[in-house]
């Protein structure tokens, strides 16, 4: 089997989300977009997922042109549809007309079939107590682990 290849990873989605749901998804991509992808030319930062006519959407996800792509090139931010089956898009609607819900991309890469796929996270924004608390954890492990290592090593 072979190892999948990681292209991008949205890292401030979990600093700044409640992830309470993930789905994979296939995503419709012109040649110079995949072409770019293979070479990690992708950003997630400020992407989100919204639904546009029944259908889901990634806007704001960064595709690098391709420099050989000449007139064949994309345009870097454009929308880009996301695949999913009806049923599961139907329950996503319903889940984001919930207050605070919303659909963010989580990463992109590269299954074994050599498929661009996209992690869509159902996610819920965190307050600025949540991002607080959670660094407070965050350092009180490590300094556990510091501890335990200092201890260990005598």
């Amino acid at each position: 089997m072979r190892e999948i290849k990681k292209i991008a990873q949205n890292r401030k989605a979990r600093h700044e989300y409640h992830i309470e749901d993930t789905y994979e998804a296939g995503l419709v991509l012109q040649g110079t977009e995949v072409k770019s992808l293979r070479l990690g030319r992708c950003n997630l930062q400020d992407a989100y997922a919204a639904f546009s006519g029944g259908e889901i959407y990634i806007y704001n996800m960064h595709i690098s042109p391709h420099e050989q792509g000449n007139i064949y090139n994309h345009d870097p931010v454009r929308p880009r549809k996301v695949l999913l089956n009806k049923k599961q898009i139907k329950s996503l609607i319903g889940k984001t007309q919930q207050e605070g819900y919303t659909l963010i991309p989580l990463e992109i890469y590269f299954n074994e079939r050599n498929w661009a796929k996209v992690v869509i996270a159902l996610a819920k924004g965190k307050k600025l107590y949540d991002k607080r608390d959670d660094i407070a954890k965050r350092d009180a492990r490590r300094q556990a682990e510091r501890a335990l290592k200092e201890r260990n090593t005598y």
